[in-house]
């Protein structure tokens, strides 16, 4: 009692510091503020979040609780001042608690391993202890091959009531959980200068498009360094659907009106340039823009001459060799037909797009109909010419998330620590053995004493491996 009152501020400040239970509260605060910023979408579009915050409240109460989210901080939870607030104190526990119990730890790791006494080895959580009929000469010789079998190189002390073999390995060991503590701090450090000075945005970009900037909102934009264009996006699905099977978008990168980069990404396969990363997050149509589109044909003659060709719509173009002429007078971005057989438009989105064509072929001969890009039997025409819908190009843009994390580095690397610590922790550990070899009346006592501060039950292997070489089996007690 009366050393607690003796105690002055900055004991109490250290002691807080040094303790499990701050380090608990802190860590779950984290965690618990985490899972509010994973559901809530950070740096969003207010109406994406008030989505997500109905879902919980309801429509009448998600925008009181975006009111209340957007006032604490949670709308860009990442930056906010209490949060780093928290990585800190929690960098400041991990410190003080290593540096509160690494100068114990670090003793026992400096300090080598000496002899015992019989007594103390025999009191030891891993023993044995049995007489084999041969002398202690020879006995010390089989034993001093039998350490070295299991990995050990024993240390030799001799006295009146006999010979003593002792060796450790792994010492270092006890030091893995402060080799944890370090990656955790690594990976801290780096996620702070991510927050500091990286930043995460959007960028809705059309085709044929570029831009000087990524958005974090609607009114928040932050200048790229250079200019990010979209030359092409493509969208796949599967058979029949409407479900996307996979998208991608041709971008390339340009600087002083001169192209540096260019890369087709995926989702998962980003473009990365001067830290800048752009991945692909979405994808639709820009449908103020519909009618301005540029529609890309393949027009494929019955001897299989095929010329590419490029027009609008209202445009015509004349299929090789054949007199066909074809006019483009419509476009649909998901056309279908009702049960009456009435094409009409279910989408916006370039799902099953289509256009279509009015043919006029030598003879006076006159027919139209719907081509679509997605399904190849409509291309075929009477003659046995072909009109391929490749694309209509201009119309859709990508949705990039644009993202640049200038720790990324440090916390891969804390992250290579922090599997080693782990690895260190979880499967190796401090081993020690001390081995008694006395002679008696009709052979020689061995006793064999032993400790791991883990993984007890896979040392106790490596003893009774020892006491095997050894012939334990002829005597034990």
């Amino acid at each position: 009692m009366e050393k607690a009152k003796n105690k002055t501020i900055t004991d109490r400040i250290w002691g807080l510091f040094a303790s499990i239970k701050f380090a608990v509260v802190i860590f779950s605060l984290i965690a618990l503020t985490s899972i509010v910023g994973t559901v809530i979408e950070q740096n969003a579009d207010p109406a994406k979040n008030l989505k997500i915050l109905a879902k919980f409240v309801g429509k009448s109460g998600a925008p009181a609780a975006y009111s209340v989210l957007d006032k604490l901080g949670f709308m860009d939870m990442y930056h906010s001042w209490w949060f780093v607030t928290f990585l800190l104190l929690f960098a400041a526990n991990l410190i003080i608690c290593s540096l509160d119990r690494i100068p114990r730890i670090w003793k026992i790791v400096r300090e080598p391993i000496r002899p015992l006494s019989p007594e103390h080895v025999a009191r030891m959580s891993i023993r044995s202890t049995f007489t084999v009929k041969a002398k202690p000469a020879h006995v010390k010789d089989i034993a001093t091959k039998a350490f070295r079998k299991i990995g050990f190189r024993p240390s030799e002390s001799s006295s009146e009531s006999g010979v003593q073999l002792y060796a450790e390995k792994g010492n270092f060991t006890r030091l893995g959980v402060y080799i944890t503590h370090s990656s955790i701090l690594v990976i801290l450090v780096g996620a702070i200068i991510g927050v500091a000075f990286g930043f995460n945005g959007y960028l809705a970009l059309q085709e044929g498009k570029m831009s000087p900037f990524a958005y974090q909102s609607s009114d928040k934009r932050i200048p790229l360094g250079f200019d990010v264009r979209c030359d092409k996006f493509e969208a796949q699905f599967y058979g029949d659907t409407d479900m996307p099977k996979s998208y991608k978008s041709w971008l390339s990168i340009w600087k002083n009106g001169v192209e540096v980069a260019k890369k087709t990404i995926v989702v998962n396969d980003p473009l990365t340039y001067n830290g800048i990363t752009f991945y692909q997050a979405s994808f639709g149509t820009v449908e103020d823009n519909l009618e301005n589109g540029i529609v890309m044909l393949r027009l494929v003659a019955k001897d299989g001459k095929s010329q590419d060709f490029n027009t609008r719509l209202g445009g015509s173009f004349t299929i090789p060799d054949s007199g066909i002429e074809g006019r483009i007078t419509n476009f649909s971005p998901a056309l279908t037909v009702d049960r009456s057989g009435k094409p009409f438009t279910y989408n916006q989105n370039m799902v099953n797009p289509a256009i279509f064509v009015e043919f006029s072929a030598p003879g006076g001969k006159h027919y139209s109909g719907w081509i679509f890009k997605r399904f190849p039997q409509t291309w075929d025409l009477p003659d046995g010419s072909k009109v391929e819908f490749l694309d209509y190009w201009g119309v859709q843009y990508t949705g990039l998330q644009v993202r640049k994390d200038p720790g990324q580095g440090i916390v891969y690397v804390g992250c290579f620590i922090l599997a080693f610590g782990l690895f260190v922790s979880f499967f190796m550990s401090h081993r020690r053995i001390w081995m008694n070899i006395v002679e008696e009346k009709g052979g020689t006592k061995i006793l064999i004493g032993a400790s791991a501060h883990r993984n007890r039950a896979a040392f106790e292997k490596k003893i009774e491996k020892l006491a095997a070489a050894l012939g334990s089996g002829q005597k034990g007690e």
